[in-house]
């Protein structure tokens, strides 16, 4: 199993929401962590907000991975967001995102912190999982996708016999 589906239960899915600015998803995300994580909307909603001041997290191809430390967090948890209509991240492509991983870690969980976040990074930079994320009907549908998903799959190759 990834890390992405250790930390992302179906009840931090959030499909097809009307928000329309990073400032409306970093609240949405504050209000998904504390009904169904029990933090704080404020703690979380400035966290993301501290760290997008350093740069933004939009990755391109349409992805941004808001990620913020949380002291006194036990453990990595993680909400995924679908927009309805493409916002602006200031990801590098100048391409607006409609698909976002919220991601918190533990204030001082460095090495989890960077795992997590390569996988991120890996999992959204295959196109053709991308558009199934996109086409995903339920929040359910959504989780099993990145439940099954395997990292390092795409571009490996078997050995020659």
């Amino acid at each position: 199993m990834n890390l992405i589906a250790k930390l992302l239960p179906a009840s931090n899915i959030l499909l097809d929401a009307d928000l329309t600015s990073k400032k409306r998803v970093f609240e949405q995300a504050g209000l998904l962590f504390e009904n169904n994580g029990s933090i704080s909307r404020s703690l979380v909603f400035d966290s993301l907000f501290a760290r997008e001041k350093l740069g933004s997290t939009g990755l391109g191809q349409g992805v941004a991975i808001p990620h913020g430390r949380i002291k006194g967090l036990k453990a990595a948890a993680g909400a995924m967001i679908r927009v309805r209509n493409p916002i602006p991240f200031d990801s590098p492509d100048g391409q607006n995102v409609d698909l976002i991983f919220v991601l918190l870690v533990p204030e001082r969980a460095t090495d989890e912190h960077l795992q997590i976040l390569s996988e991120l990074a890996q999992m959204f930079g295959d196109k053709p999982f991308r558009e199934r994320l996109l086409g995903a009907a339920t929040a359910e549908d959504l989780q099993q996708l990145i439940t099954r998903w395997e990292p390092n799959a795409a571009g490996q190759h078997s050995p020659a016999v």
